[in-house]
């Protein structure tokens, strides 16, 4: 059967009939540039919703290639991607045309870092993180400071997830570019280092890797990201909620805060200050790869190598994927992942020596996985 022809919005009007939407918001959906981080679960979801809810462009950025263990969750890919070990964001953008052609989107296979952070956010309204772990989140946070730009944070482990939209202090950005959003002084937020002033330390946090994750967890995170995003894009800034969302799907909570208190002005590094750390590398992980060993190093961001990892809770952690042991200064251990075989020495400062490739970007994606950040 040949496809309804559709003209103009036809295909929006359900939306349309929103009061908070309506043709003019349509319009500026139209019109809007969002910057998505991450094509995992999260990604997925946030990018099929606004896709579907017709935002003009979109720029998908992801690392990693489809996998068999992440069709429980994510839910642009199919069996024959995962087959075929397909690119997510190429995966990503190839069903997301089926679903609406009228949107334009961008797709980079890259690791989003502070080399080409800006080269990819230029031009974008809105930045969603759809990420896994928390150094690149500061990186986006410094990003969004600094230009002025709206973000909105999520994250979901295990069987719990939270959510926030960030709308910058405008005190210290310094934008050679801009998105065309805009809110008031008493509209804006904290930024996440006002909430949380460091990142956790590698191998602190859980990841879906080592605690599994509930789909429909990441659902309920994706979809509040997106109905922010949605908001923000069509106009309705005074509907949108500022507050820190908090949810645990196996024991029935969700919690709402309101942290407009949090704002810690001159005090904070990034927001007080523009001390954009993690934009300006000072923050950020290195790679190198060992010549002769078939091994990557990863050194820790600059400004954690003084916190102290707990090697043996890390052990504990990662004891369903290898054989482990450890002293107080280095955990050792042979990992399976992939369909391949690492060897890992993990030192307590966080830097981390993966033995079984040379190519940086499969040493940091174990090291966000396994190790995380």
């Amino acid at each position: 059967m040949a496809r309804p022809s559709l003209s103009g919005f036809d295909r929006y009007q359900r939306q349309m009939l929103l009061p908070g939407i309506g043709e003019e918001g349509q319009r500026q959906l139209a019109n809007a540039h969002v910057l998505l981080v991450g094509c995992g679960a999260l990604g997925c979801t946030i990018a099929d919703l606004l896709v579907r809810a017709g935002i003009g462009r979109l720029t998908l950025i992801d690392r990693d290639i489809v996998e068999w263990t992440n069709l429980q969750r994510q839910t642009l890919y199919t069996e024959d991607d995962a087959k075929h070990g397909r690119p997510k964001a190429d995966a990503a953008r190839h069903r997301l045309k089926n679903i609406n052609d009228d949107v334009s989107i961008e797709a980079f296979i890259d690791d989003f870092n502070p080399l080409n952070a800006e080269r990819f956010a230029r031009g974008a309204d809105l930045i969603v993180d759809g990420l896994d772990n928390f150094e690149t989140r500061y990186l986006l946070n410094d990003l969004a400071v600094h230009h002025h730009l709206p973000y909105i944070y999520g994250g979901a482990v295990g069987t719990t997830g939270m959510s926030m939209v960030i709308l910058p202090h405008a005190d210290v950005a310094r934008p050679a570019w801009t998105g065309r959003l805009a809110w008031s002084e008493q509209q804006a937020t904290p930024c996440l280092p006002c909430l949380f002033p460091e990142a956790p330390p590698p191998g602190s946090t859980p990841t879906c890797d080592t605690a599994g994750v509930l789909g429909p967890i990441v659902s309920l995170v994706a979809a509040r990201q997106s109905m922010e995003a949605i908001k923000l894009l069509a106009g309705s800034i005074d509907a949108v909620d500022t507050r820190l969302h908090s949810f645990d799907g196996w024991l029935n909570e969700a919690r709402a805060f309101d942290v407009r208190d949090a704002y810690r002005g001159d005090s904070c590094p990034t927001c007080g200050q523009g001390q954009f750390e993690y934009l300006n590398e000072r923050a950020t992980s290195g790679t190198t790869s060992l010549c002769g060993r078939n091994a990557v190093q990863i050194s820790p961001a600059q400004s954690r190598a003084d916190q102290r990892m707990d090697l043996v809770a890390l052990a504990d952690r990662l004891a369903p994927f290898g054989t482990f042991r450890c002293t107080d200064d280095v955990l050792r251990g042979d990992l399976t992942a992939e369909d391949m075989e690492f060897e890992l020495m993990v030192f307590a400062n966080g830097r981390a020596i993966i033995r079984g490739t040379s190519e940086p970007e499969v040493a940091r994606r174990i090291y966000a996985r396994y190790i995380g950040t």
